[in-house]
C-alpha cells in the first residue's frame, strides 16, 4: 500500500487565544532541543532569557506553523529595538526601529521537537524577511541559540559575534546574526499556504 503524503504545513497569524498552547510549546522546545549544545544548567537559565512575548502578538507578526491543526512550529519578526526574550526578560526596548538604517528582528522562533527537521523553520524564517522586506527594511538581525545556528546559516544568516547572557544565573552563549533582506515581498498576512522549503529545523 502507498503511504499517504503528510498534509502540508500551513500558517496563519498568532492571537492571543493561542498564548497557552505556545508557551507550552516554547517550554518543551527549550528544554529538548537544546539538549547536546548546553548543560542542564545552561538550559534552565535559558528559560530566563528566552520564552513568550505578547508584545509579538499584539504587533500582528507573530506565526503559528500547524500540521493537521497540531502546532509544529512558531516564530516572528519586529520592527522593534528588542533583540531577543519574553515577557519576563529585563532590559526590552520597544522603541521602533527606522527601516532605512537599522535591521528588523526575528523573534522567537520555536520548534515542537515532533517536528524537528521538518521545514517549519525555514517556512517561518521566509515569511519573515517578506513580511518585513515589504515594509521597507534590507537587513534581519537575530540571536541565534547554539542550537539554532546551523538553521540560521543554511537560510544565509552570517555571524556577527558571538556573546553570553548570564541574566538566568548560568553564561547562556549566543549568536548575533544578520542577513539582507531579498527583494520585497507579499506581507506577512498575505503570504500563501503553499508547503514548507526543504531545508529542515535544527
Amino acid at each position: 500500500m502507498t503511504t499517504p503524503a503528510p498534509a502540508p504545513l500551513t500558517h496563519r497569524l498568532a492571537t492571543a487565544e493561542d498564548l497557552p498552547a505556545l508557551a507550552a510549546l516554547m517550554d518543551v522546545a527549550i528544554g529538548e532541543l537544546q539538549k547536546g549544545f548546553l548543560s542542564p544548567e545552561q538550559i534552565a537559565a535559558s528559560r530566563a532569557i528566552m520564552g513568550l512575548d505578547r508584545q509579538l502578538i499584539a504587533d500582528g507578526a507573530y506565526l503559528v506553523v500547524e500540521q493537521d491543526g497540531v502546532i509544529a512550529g512558531c516564530g516572528g519578526w519586529s520592527r522593534r529595538n528588542t533583540l531577543y526574550g519574553g515577557d519576563h526578560t529585563p532590559g526590552r526596548d520597544a522603541a521602533l526601529l527606522d527601516p532605512a538604517t537599522e535591521a528588523a528582528r526575528v523573534r522567537a522562533m520555536y520548534t515542537n521537537p515532533a517536528f524537528a527537521r521538518r521545514g517549519v523553520g525555514r517556512l517561518i524564517l521566509s515569511l519573515c524577511e517578506a513580511a518585513a522586506g515589504a515594509e521597507g527594511f534590507t537587513r534581519l538581525q537575530l540571536a541565534a541559540t547554539l542550537s539554532g545556528q546551523p538553521l540560521y546559516e543554511a537560510y544565509g544568516f552570517e555571524a556577527i559575534e558571538a556573546f553570553e547572557d548570564d541574566r538566568g544565573g548560568v553564561p547562556v552563549p549566543l549568536v548575533r546574526m544578520g542577513k539582507a533582506v531579498a527583494a520585497p515581498q507579499s506581507p506577512l498576512h498575505h503570504a500563501s499556504h503553499g508547503p514548507p522549503p526543504p531545508m529542515g529545523e535544527e
